[in-house]
């Protein structure tokens, strides 16, 4: 008989934990292009709290992911694989809904981080030059301009293979630590922090329901430390890897998360940081503080640098995502390809296009954090139902990092607290819904999050109506072991035997 066989590339087990960490050190850019709007809307300590309440949710269920992230050691593409995993036993399409969702928030990370280096390039060293243009829905600025320029050179050190973006990431990285550094630990030695510019502002501005919303927005920045587990296939000791770094980016950000928003507050001051209409160049005014102006100009350097690396990391996330996406049958099958460097440079390519349409098509940071961040909390929570769904309809399942089982009531409040930031910060007070007031944002864009979500049930049923040609079904088996996983896989690709000539 004659029998052919056709090597399907794989993702290249090139990657350590540290480099895993590395990629993690994008968190502070996220925070970076979140924290201007945060202290104007809650004040510089209102800031601080919440930034601090938002990264310990995220660190601990960083613990969470870790365990799910050792059970498929072989899924590329994030949380919301795990989802999927633990959700079709009840419903599949949880599965398309949850990857989409977490795809989208890990993708807009180019526009915005874009924008926000564009923004203080702009201010740094062109602050003359602030042409715009308009045509319909798109603009053009420099700002944006910048942006576009940095998405496409992330998109090239992505798309020849994953150690240029990690080398990419290590020299970034190495930039952003300094800057970060300077504005965490230097006011008090310098002497321009003071106690008199931290001021809470939540309860004269909305009180709870301005808390809940911005704790909603947070999420997007804080819990971005789960990135590390999006490479797991990729580490060369998968199981031990992930853990570390998992728990290391864990604990780099939280310290991170807590000193610079206390740091920059206590240097600028409430209303110095609000006057700012970017929410960004304000950067400037507080590294010319605290180190003069020349030192200022290289500062913000670095954190451009810094923001650079957001983007690289987003990039290989988001692509990996995608690229899982199509692999488990939730998208179409034109995503699940590797790129002869073993990179999935389709998706990066589509993430790289959306976003040039993004940042010319919203205003700013907030509306494109808007549209993404529904679908990346809805990520979030199904995640965290996924590990007590697990836990209970698949026991005997190995489990190489396995929490002790008080984290399985803990993993429902974190369920809890999410769902209460999703229904109050995405829909309640998004502004417009149900005729309730909001906080400028625009219940529009929570719509357009979610016209991404049925996007992608739409390709869900292409997949498996035109390209997979079987039937939609709402419910599937599972298997209870991997190696009862991969039988089945086995029988469902069998070759069917033809005799030979």
């Amino acid at each position: 008989m004659a029998h052919a066989e056709v090597e399907e590339r794989q993702l290249l087990k090139a990657m350590t934990w540290w480099d895993g960490f590395v990629v993690a050190l994008a968190n502070p850019g996220f925070l970076i292009a979140a924290l201007g709007g945060s202290i104007g809307a809650l004040g510089t300590t209102g800031a601080f709290v919440l930034w601090s309440i938002s990264i310990a949710l995220g660190a601990l269920q960083n613990n969470i992911h870790a365990e799910l992230a050792g059970m498929f050691p072989n899924k590329s593409g994030g949380i919301a694989l795990y989802a999927h995993e633990a959700w079709r036993k009840y419903l599949t399409l949880i599965g398309p809904l949850a990857t989409f969702g977490y795809w989208i928030g890990w993708s807009v990370v180019l526009s915005i981080n874009g924008l926000v280096a564009g923004t203080l390039i702009q201010a740094e060293w062109f602050e003359d030059s602030t042409w715009t243009e308009n045509w319909g829905t798109f603009d053009l600025s420099l700002p944006i301009v910048i942006g576009i320029g940095l998405i496409i050179l992330v998109w090239a050190f992505n798309v020849f293979g994953v150690r240029p973006a990690v080398w990419f990431g290590y020299i970034t990285g190495a930039l952003l630590i300094l800057p970060a550094f300077v504005l965490m630990f230097l006011p008090y030695v310098t002497g321009e922090w003071s106690s008199d510019n931290m001021t809470w502002d939540i309860g004269a501005n909305g009180g709870l329901a301005l808390a809940l919303t911005w704790l909603y927005f947070m999420c997007w920045s804080s819990y971005g430390i789960e990135v590390v587990a999006s490479f797991a296939p990729e580490y060369q000791n998968t199981e031990a890897d992930t853990a570390r770094a998992l728990r290391a980016a864990a604990l780099f950000s939280s310290v991170v998360y807590v000193l610079l928003p206390l740091g920059v507050g206590g240097t600028l001051g409430t209303a110095a940081i609000a006057e700012d209409g970017t929410f960004i160049a304000f950067y400037k005014d507080a590294f010319d503080a605290i180190v003069g102006s020349t030192l200022g100009g290289v500062m913000i350097f670095c954190v451009v640098g810094g923001l650079i690396l957001s983007m690289n990391t987003a990039t290989m996330d988001g692509s990996r995502a995608l690229y899982g996406i199509a692999k488990d049958g939730m998208t179409i099958k034109e995503f699940g390809v590797l790129n002869k460097f073993r990179v999935p440079g389709r998706a990066m390519t589509l993430d790289a296009i959306l976003n040039i349409f993004l940042i010319t098509a919203f205003a700013g940071v907030l509306e494109i954090l808007a549209v993404s961040n529904v679908g990346y909390v809805f990520a979030t929570c199904t995640a965290l139902s996924a590990f007590i769904l697990l836990r209970r309809d698949r026991p005997n399942w190995p489990r190489p990092i396995r929490l002790p089982n008080i984290w399985v009531p803990l993993a429902f409040v974190l369920l809890l607290v999410n769902l209460t930031f999703l229904v109050a910060g995405g829909f309640l007070y998004s502004g417009g819904f149900l005729g309730i007031d909001g906080y400028g944002y625009g219940w529009d864009k929570t719509r357009s999050g979610l016209l991404v979500l049925l996007a992608a049930l739409l390709l869900y049923i292409w997949r498996h109506v035109m390209q997979d040609k079987i039937p939609l079904r709402m419910r599937e088996p599972i298997p209870q072991t991997p190696e009862e996983e991969r039988a089945h896989a086995e029988l469902k690709v069998a070759p069917t035997a033809t005799p030979s000539a």
